[in-house]
């Protein structure tokens, strides 16, 4: 009892907080315009007080001469002005003081709830000192409720003495709580009425606070939505009669909701349908119900749901009709889940479905109404505990007839949209998904039959995109596109299951070839990106269905060819082709293009020796390359790449004895390669990319890009076959060997330089030149070279280092820079030298330099080989007028009789002495005859040209 008195303390301080705001704004509308009237003509209104008539007419009459008068005055005394006048703003909201709120406001109401109280306390008082029989207190109780009401009518009828509608108000709901307690007690404490009695005394108590509040105002409306949907649960003792409690909550909730039309009390409604819900819940949770039980509350939610929101204001209760109709929904989903599901209940359900549809249809902001309903429906079928397969398959298709027939009637009119499409495709689903979801796998019923269920679904949204191939507004939005792919999805689904497993990749990818063929023919552009949807599902179904031995035999390990899986990689190959040559994205090329190589490129794998495999890239990128147009540049690409994933295993086997090398180790042809894997992975692919790159219409830089890759791939591959020419597997033939091996190496480079030349590939030319010195450089001169290095040379030096004289002259043609042209004079003369300091050693040791050391006798021949080479320089710079040569001549005659005057000399006695003496003596006078005679001034070298190409 008191947390009701506390209740309604507080939902009177609520009313009154919006009645003071709302006397606030109509005092200061007044006073706009009408002068202040005498306060014994002034009276306070209240939104729910008595209408206007019932007041006295003295009251109003008084007011018309005022206004007259006010108007006219203000008309004549008020002078013209050219200043801007205020606009006016509105009421401003009116501070509450501590006197008015606590002496005008609150007495009133808190006197009211006093007087109930104290009604209870007078019956509380009487029961202790037993003054009075139970009866007689009920009694009292009784005509003590009445009396109270009675006043509320007196002072309303006083209204000119009594000047407060608060008043009349809290006499009233005083008297229908203290009606209310009266019935409680003689029910639950004196059981002088049973609780039938009961029920029916407290809704005729609930009906009259409906009635007092159209004349007193809305706290006795409040009174009575308190009082009417707590009787059951006051009153109520042992398990309810739920038919009989349903019944009075319909007439209570639905009593509410037309009071709350009647008078626009919004909040009353929305409050008796929250208490009614409220109510739905607690009997739900109350445990099992039988038939009629199940009967009555489902009726009663149907009613919350649909019936009883419809008596809310239209224009202003959209919202709470919404959100009744969902909580309708889903306590009719409860009803079915605690029902045990059966057939009743689901009858109940779609019940109320099929009134929601009527709603949705009747009133725009309900139009997602269905939308919940199907969504809770399906969701219900997925929580069904063990369905019995004949009653599954009857819930489908009745949610079909419930939800789905209806849109596809409006799916193709005026008022269609995309909610009716998705509803149809979600339906359409659903036969599929849920059947699988309870039975797969099942011993009764087989792969076909969830095959034969797919491809139903498949037919419903197919039908239903057909219906509107011929309507206009097909291209408007995606419902066309959201059914059809819906259908697409489910043949796939279908193939899935029915086909064997090698197959489903191949159907997958054949209905979205047969998607983005159709989506051209239908002229709708949002089927192709779910065509390439479905790619990516064929892709998929590709990757998760690849055994072992497909994988192998795509990697080149041997295993028996398997024509079923060529075709489960050939189809899909196909519709990438497919892809990359009719659709319409940007993107198709340089997406179909790579996947149609590479699902063709495994297709071929699953049919062919692995020893032949690498060549398959290769010939593909030579054809492509070569014969088709335009250029198919992704499919290039990705056959590049499959080339040079097949060239990793002979790079690396070919790099590591190669970076070796660099560190003075010899490169032995056990070592390498086997010859096969050398011309298939490389020499073929090199010549293919070659050949691609040449033909090919790209850009330089690709063209480039692609001539080095060949190159690089088939120096790779001709130094491999090269190696196997000698033969040099040991550490003994790389001795006898090396020097035979390098300089026919260096020679082979040298001529593919020139080759390339004459065909006009000037910086293929460039590279190959640059390779046969730089190797020569490298590895004969610096790691081994014969002067100090273990290497027979034969017949080999003058081969070596004339290939790579001849390579420096002949680069004079290629128009080097001055830089350049300068350094490959430097060269030249480093070289001469060299080589005739290695053929002196030759003549006096044998084939190895090294084999013996050097004598007095060889020494003196250094000596004059030095001298007779200065002046050969001198004699050649003064002829080409090229001062380098002149200068090396210099250096090369001072190092010389350096060496002579320190070393020579110091060990030489008799004629040899005499004679490198003599040899020295003429070198010099020879040496500056030549340069008085040729060059007699120091001018000469002012008009020298820069050293000459030659």
């Amino acid at each position: 009892m008191e947390i009701l008195t506390i209740g309604l303390i507080l939902v009177c301080a609520a009313l009154w907080r919006d009645v003071a705001n709302l006397r606030a704004r109509l005092k200061l509308l007044e006073e706009s315009v009408l002068p202040p009237i005498p306060e014994s003509q002034a009276a306070d209104h209240a939104p729910w007080s008595e209408p206007e008539t019932v007041r006295a007419p003295a009251v109003i009459v008084s007011r018309e001469p005022v206004v007259e008068e006010a108007v006219a005055a203000a008309a004549m005394e008020a002078p013209p002005s050219d200043e801007p006048q205020p606009e006016f703003e509105g009421p401003e909201k009116r501070s509450i003081s501590f006197e008015d709120l606590f002496g005008r406001k609150l007495p009133i109401w808190a006197g009211g709830v006093t007087l109930a109280v104290a009604g209870f306390l007078i019956v509380k008082y009487s029961i202790d000192a037993g003054l009075l029989s139970p009866l007689v207190r009920v009694i009292l109780g009784l005509l003590f409720g009445t009396g109270l009401i009675i006043a509320a009518e007196a002072a309303l009828r006083g209204d000119l003495v009594v000047r407060d509608p608060r008043i009349r108000q809290s006499f009233a709901g005083a008297g229908i709580a203290t009606l209310y307690a009266t019935i409680l007690v003689a029910a639950n404490l004196y059981h002088l009425i049973g609780p039938l009695t009961a029920f029916g005394g407290m809704a005729l108590v609930t009906l009259l606070a409906g009635g007092l509040s159209l004349r007193f105002g809305a706290p006795s409306a409040v009174l009575g939505l308190v009082g009417g949907l707590a009787a059951p649960a006051l009153v109520g003792s042992g398990p309810p009669d739920i038919p009989l409690l349903a019944s009075y909550l319909a007439l209570t909730v639905g009593g509410l909701c037309a009071l709350s039309r009647d008078q626009r009390w919004l909040w009353l409604g929305a409050s008796a349908l929250i208490g009614g819900f409220g109510w739905g819940l607690v009997l739900l949770v109350g445990g099992a119900l039988d038939a009629s039980q199940s009967i009555s509350l489902g009726l009663f939610i149907l009613l919350l749901g649909v019936a009883f929101p419809l008596l809310l204001l239209a224009e202003r209760g959209t919202m709470i009709r919404l959100i009744a109709g969902l909580l309708g929904c889903a306590q009719m989903a409860a009803l079915v889940a605690v029902g045990g599901f059966a057939p009743l209940h689901w009858a109940l359900f779609g019940l109320i479905s099929v009134a929601m549809i009527w709603l949705s249809r009747r009133e725009a902001g309900l139009r997602h109404l269905p939308s919940a309903g199907l969504a809770i429906a399906l969701l219900l079928v997925g929580a069904w505990t063990s369905p019995t397969q004949p009653m599954l398959a009857i819930v489908l298709a009745g949610i079909l007839v419930i939800y789905g027939v209806p849109d596809l009637l409006r799916l193709w009119r005026d008022d269609g949209s995309i909610v009716d499409a998705v509803h149809i495709a979600a339906i359409a689903a659903a036969i599929l998904l849920l059947p699988m979801f309870h039975f797969y796998p099942s011993p009764d019923l087989g792969d076909d039959v969830f095959a034969a269920l797919a491809l139903l679904g498949a037919a419903i949204s197919g039908g239903a995109a057909a219906l509107g191939w011929r309507s206009p507004a097909r291209k408007d939005d995606a419902r066309f596109t959201l059914l059809v792919s819906t259908a697409s999805a489910l043949l796939i689904a279908s193939g899935t299951l029915a086909l064997p497993l090698w197959a489903i990749a191949p159907w997958s990818a054949l209905v979205a070839g047969g998607l983005l063929l159709f989506g051209q023919r239908s002229d709708d552009r949002r089927l192709e990106p779910c065509a390439w949807g479905f790619v990516a599902v064929t892709l998929f179904l590709l990757v998760s269905g690849l055994d072992f031995a497909e994988w192998n035999r795509a990697v080149g390990f041997a295993k028996p060819p398997n024509l079923g899986s060529a075709v489960r990689w050939l189809i899909p190959a196909g519709i990438a082709l497919l892809f990359a040559r009719r659709a319409r994205a940007a993107q198709s090329n340089a997406i179909g293009q790579p996947f149609a190589v590479l699902l063709f490129y495994v297709a071929v794998a699953q049919l062919i020796a692995p020893t032949l495999l690498p060549l398959v890239p290769a010939l593909l990128l030579a054809l492509l390359g070569s014969l088709v147009r335009p250029t198919p540049l992704p499919a290039l690409i990705a056959c590049f790449v499959l080339v040079l994933l097949w060239a990793v295993m002979p790079l690396t086997e070919w790099l590591y004895p190669a970076m070796a090398s660099l560190y003075g180790e010899p490169f032995l042809s056990r070592s390498l390669p086997s010859l096969l894997d050398t011309v298939s992975r490389l020499l073929i692919p090199a010549i293919a990319i070659a050949a691609a790159a040449r033909r090919a219409k790209l850009s330089l830089l690709l063209r480039v890009a692609g001539i080095a890759s060949g190159v690089i791939l088939g120096i790779v591959a001709a130094h491999t076959l090269f190696k196997q020419i000698l033969g040099l597997d040991s550490l003994p033939r790389f001795v006898a060997l090396g020097m035979a091996e390098r300089t026919l190496w260096e020679a082979a480079l040298a001529a593919g330089a020139l080759i390339a030349w004459r065909l006009g590939a000037r910086w293929t030319a460039m590279g190959l030149a640059a390779a046969s010195l730089a190797h020569f450089a490298y590895y004969t001169l610096l790691l081994h070279n014969p002067l100090w290095s273990a290497q027979s040379v034969g017949i080999w030096l003058i081969p070596a280092y004339g290939i790579a004289l001849a390579s420096l002259h002949f680069s004079g043609r290629a128009g080097l820079p001055p830089t350049l042209d300068r350094a490959r004079d430097w060269g030249k003369i480093l070289l001469i030298p060299l080589l005739a300091i290695s053929l002196l050693r030759q003549m006096f040791a044998g084939s190895l330099l090294t084999a013996s050391p050097v004598g007095s006798v060889e020494d003196i021949f250094r000596s004059v080989l030095g001298a007779v080479i200065a002046i050969g320089y001198l004699q050649w710079g003064i002829r080409e007028r090229a001062r380098d040569w002149r200068i090396a001549s210099l250096l090369l005659m001072l190092a010389t009789v350096a060496k002579v005057f320190l070393f020579d000399a110091r060990g030489l006695d008799g004629l040899l002495r005499v004679a490198s003496f003599a040899a020295l003596g003429f070198s010099l006078i020879g040496l500056g005859w030549l340069y008085s005679r040729y060059l007699p001034d120091s001018a000469t070298d002012d008009a020298e040209r820069s050293p000459a190409a030659v």
